[in-house]
């Protein structure tokens, strides 16, 4: 895998669709035990972005139902 961006300036999808690739490749496997525990990391900080940025849809959404049912 080439130099990826910070894990932090993903967005959802891009978390996502660059989750996909890091379970792939572990999968597939034939990568030595250092490259292994990096894409891990990455992974794993991938899944808490992703999990992050649906918390933070969530509140959202809960915040404007709120707000339309004060209103309505």
């Amino acid at each position: 895998m080439s130099e990826r961006p910070a894990v932090d300036t993903l967005g959802y999808e891009q978390a996502r669709d660059e989750l996909v690739e890091v379970v792939r490749a572990l999968e597939v496997g034939g990568l030595g035990l250092d490259e292994s525990v990096a894409l891990w990391e990455r992974g794993e900080a991938l899944a808490r972005r992703c999990d992050d940025q649906l918390a933070g849809a969530r509140t959202r959404i809960e915040e404007k139902l709120t707000e339309a049912e004060a209103d309505g």
